[in-house]
């Protein structure tokens, strides 16, 4: 019987194969990269988070306790002093002028005023109810933005409003970073924001996160 060789059969010796270990790093290194990418975006909305929440609650304490920063040390809300008469008395143009004098210095206007500061900031420094504090804070934002009145060149008095921008003005820009950081979740890092979502209440009520 004669014995044939087979040319193309395999001698069972094979070169060692990276391509599947370079696949599986490459695949790694993607991820990794992703989850870093993640990660660092997370963190920047929860500094920008805390430092806005840091605005409205010094807004608070400055206005209540009289720092001697914008309001002038015993002119604070604790001893008598209203946070709203200053503003809301100068306002100057705009077709809310008339509307905003007879609100300066009543009881109810200071009192909505400060507990918006108050609540808005602290739900910004603790990452959550993000949603009601950008509605709140957007509303906020919009009446003092009337009450500045940016597009207006002159005020009633005909002198000039000095307006830096009639619309982009810090007013807007508060509005929307408060609407981005509720929409990006920015309560989860550095923040109470799972724990946040996990209450009965607020899974049963998602407007509430």
């Amino acid at each position: 019987m004669a014995v044939h060789e087979h040319p193309h059969r395999s001698s069972g010796f094979h070169l060692p194969s990276f391509r599947r270990n370079r696949n599986a790093a490459t695949s790694e290194s993607a991820v990794s990269a992703l989850s870093d990418t993640h990660t660092a975006r997370a963190y920047v909305l929860a500094s920008l988070r805390l430092l806005t929440g840091f605005v409205f609650l010094w807004a608070f304490l400055d206005k209540t306790f009289g720092l001697g920063y914008a309001t002038s040390s015993g002119k604070g809300w604790i001893d008598g002093g209203s946070p709203t008469k200053g503003f809301l008395g100068s306002v100057a143009a705009g077709p809310m002028e008339s509307t905003f004098h007879d609100w300066a210095g009543a009881a109810w206007a200071d009192w909505l005023f400060m507990l918006g500061l108050l609540g808005i900031g602290v739900a910004l420094i603790a990452g959550v109810a993000l949603r009601f504090a950008a509605l709140a804070g957007t509303l906020m934002m919009a009446l003092m933005w009337v009450a500045e009145w940016p597009p207006a060149q002159h005020l009633s008095d005909g002198s000039p409003s000095m307006s830096t921008n009639p619309f982009a003005e810090y007013h807007v820009v508060y509005a929307v970073v408060l609407i981005a950081l509720a929409a990006a979740s920015a309560g989860d890092a550095l923040g109470l924001g799972r724990l946040w979502a996990k209450l009965p209440l607020v899974r049963r009520s998602p407007w509430l996160r």
